[in-house]
């Protein structure tokens, strides 16, 4: 049987330290990746993510500043900043309207999701655990646009939260969930390292 090219970069995929600091991707390219990250599923398709390209040496020397010193971002051609936004029910028409205009979904079930939206996250905790949620499923799926355009990623939670608010311009409610560091690898980096085998973390109910 053959695998499929998807398998085969799940597979081949590492957590990169070391990038080609010459290495430059265009914003078209930025972009391009980006809009593959958002194909990523959101509850109620909310899409409440925020994705900051740090590409400039300005901006990445900032970034360097309130994540631990990592050379990676600097070296990296890009680093992304992925934020979660609590979910806004409110924008879910607006959102969905796209897809009731093609006949996918009636108006009354775009109401009937943006009130369980409402209800389900009324919770101010529960919002944010949503935010963190969707910005982890934005990440997953970028480093694997990324892998699948030739590219190393690695992503980082080694940073000050507060700091990547204060220098990036973040509102009160945004979370900075994770930064993925993007571009063409370096020598010296690990491969994939070793998983735990399935029996024990599988459990078939």
């Amino acid at each position: 049987m053959t695998t499929h090219p998807a398998l085969a970069l799940i597979e081949q995929r590492f957590s990169a330290n070391h990038f080609d600091p010459g290495h430059v991707l265009q914003d078209t390219e930025i972009e391009a990746l980006v809009r593959l990250a958002t194909r990523a599923p959101t509850a109620y398709h909310l899409q409440n993510w925020r994705f900051i390209a740090v590409r400039t040496p300005e901006a990445k020397a900032r970034l360097r500043a309130v994540a631990q010193n990592q050379r990676k971002v600097v070296d990296a051609a890009v680093t992304f900043i992925i934020v979660g936004l609590p979910p806004d029910h409110d924008s879910l028409s607006e959102r969905l309207r796209p897809f009731v205009e093609h006949g996918f979904m009636s108006e009354e079930t775009v109401a009937g999701w943006r009130e369980g939206a409402r209800l389900q996250y009324a919770d101010a905790q529960t919002a944010r655990d949503e935010a963190v949620r969707t910005a982890t499923f934005g990440a997953a799926t970028l480093i694997h646009a990324a892998e699948a355009q030739g590219l190393a990623s690695g992503p980082m939670v080694g940073f000050d939260p507060e700091g990547v608010r204060r220098e990036f311009g973040l509102q009160s409610h945004e979370v900075p969930v994770v930064l993925v560091a993007v571009g063409r690898a370096a020598p010296g980096n690990w491969p994939q390292k070793p998983r735990r085998p399935l029996p024990e973390i599988l459990d078939l109910a």
